[in-house]
């Protein structure tokens, strides 16, 4: 088990540093793949989490541009990469950096892999103010 914990003063949780969130789509966003940490920051068992759409974690603070350009960059670059807010199935979040690319398989198909880590709190700070603004104009 990684070690996670929730933040005492409000519903934020928090990961090792030194530990990695992994999860695979396929090209309908549904969870192919959900590493154990992934499992424990969200909240759910693997068996709740594989073959439900990714954005079971969006939470709703984040802005729908912050999704356009991940999938604009994916699309064009194979990459994207940017500061995260998820939402846990118990109503708590977590921030993540995340990068997502695009695997293409031998036989033509198409699924995305994301790897997520502990961001930095300047980061994090950054995209609460940056994120409030953007959601205010939606």
């Amino acid at each position: 088990m990684q070690e996670i914990y929730k933040d005492a003063n409000s519903e934020e949780w928090h990961f090792d540093e030194n530990s990695y969130i992994l999860s695979e789509t396929d090209s309908k966003g549904l969870i192919l793949y959900a590493n154990d940490l992934f499992c424990e920051m969200a909240g759910y068992k693997q068996e709740e989490l594989i073959g439900v759409p990714h954005n079971v974690v969006r939470h709703p603070d984040m802005p729908r541009i912050a999704f356009k350009g991940l999938w604009d960059d994916i699309q064009s670059k194979g990459f994207w990469n940017g500061i995260v807010k998820n939402l846990r199935k118990d109503g708590g979040y977590y921030w993540v950096n995340a990068t997502a690319l695009r695997k293409i398989h031998d036989d033509g198909r198409v699924t995305y892999l994301s790897i997520r880590r502990v961001p930095s709190r300047v980061d994090v700070k950054n995209c609460i103010t940056l994120y409030a603004r953007l959601k205010s104009k939606e």
